[in-house]
């Protein structure tokens, strides 16, 4: 039997529905449109909010504080770190800078009780804007959309499956888990269809696609 050597290949989890090839700019056409952000790098944190000098240093892994406001996160040009539990944050970042960005989080942790681990294969996240999508987001998640302001991330439901949501300009960004990331995209697909749905083609950075 020859060796063989092989290539890695990294695929969105919606790439059967082949969404780039459909995708458009954003009009008046549709009241909901939404595409997946592209495939982005995901790193979770564990440690303790109350360590002043472990927020310390990562902040200056980083180059921005962690937020430790509840259900809170922040955004600068290199990472967009959200808030999950007192002593959980997930960090997307662009590929090109996850592997130095991780390698700075692992060293300036490692003199403290913290975990930073790569699930980059684990998430991805869904772009949602439109006229019209609020009312088709209220048809997805029991979470008072009202409530949901700008720098406010929370866990909620979608449909039978779960996400972590936030606001994107005048848009939602979801973050889910690969394995649901199917069924999330059918279900909000369907809700959207009274309303007119779209895949969008968004820029770089609208909507916070790419941190």
């Amino acid at each position: 039997m020859s060796n063989v050597l092989t290539t890695p290949l990294m695929q969105s989890p919606l790439h059967a529905l082949n969404l780039e090839a459909h995708a458009k700019p954003v009009n008046a056409s549709c009241g909901v449109w939404a595409n997946e952000a592209p495939l982005l790098a995901y790193i979770s944190l564990r440690g303790m909010a109350t360590d002043a000098v472990f927020l310390q240093a990562v902040s200056s892994a980083i180059g921005i504080g962690l937020p430790t406001d509840p259900c809170t996160f922040k955004q600068t040009g290199a990472a967009k770190i959200m808030w999950l539990s007192p002593d959980e944050w997930m960090i997307a970042c662009p590929r090109d800078r996850h592997l130095a960005l991780f390698t700075e989080l692992d060293k300036a942790t490692r003199p403290f009780h913290a975990q930073v681990a790569d699930n980059s294969g684990g998430y991805t996240q869904i772009l949602i804007t439109g006229t019209n999508a609020r009312d088709v987001m209220s048809h997805c998640t029991v979470y008072d959309l009202a409530h949901l302001s700008e720098g406010r991330v929370v866990g909620t439901t979608f449909g039978k499956s779960s996400c972590y949501l936030h606001r994107a300009g005048e848009g939602y960004c979801l973050l889910v888990r690969r394995s649901f990331a199917d069924y999330i995209w059918r279900y909000l697909e369907r809700a959207a269809a009274p309303y007119g749905f779209g895949i969008a083609k968004f820029g770089p950075g609208q909507l916070g696609a790419a941190a």
